[in-house]
């Protein structure tokens, strides 16, 4: 399984960094996406990573704002979001798809975390 932490409440402006740690089977390969649904809306892609490479892929609505970086000793993913707006504010999901490549394709992915709130007041 996957385990989101990091989420909360924060200011618009401010900077947060959620974290998703794998647990359980280890996959040589392994892409881990981050995936968030704002509320009343449809869940979206926002980036992933493929470890142990380090191939990444973003969202265009959250480039030059969001990092997506992976600590494979700790089998943990970051996702690292800067100047945070109100439209931010969404349940954040990771997942994983092994031996996958970085896809935006939900469907790809086999594992889910549980989610975790972010709200960004303005």
């Amino acid at each position: 399984p996957l385990v989101e932490s990091g989420g909360g409440l924060v200011q618009a402006g401010d900077s947060l960094r959620l974290s998703c740690v794998a647990f359980g089977q280890i996959f040589d390969v392994l892409t881990v996406g981050w995936f968030r649904q704002p509320p009343g809306k449809e869940r979206e892609f926002v980036a992933a990573i493929t470890l142990p490479a380090g191939s990444t892929n973003y969202a265009d609505s959250v480039k030059g704002r969001v990092t997506v970086s992976g600590d494979n000793a700790k089998r943990t993913v970051y996702l690292q979001i800067n100047s945070l707006k109100p439209e931010d504010t969404a349940d954040y999901y990771c997942a994983g798809a092994p031996f996958a490549a970085a896809t935006s394709n939900s469907n790809a992915y086999t594992y889910w975390g549980h989610g975790i709130q972010v709200t960004v007041s303005s």
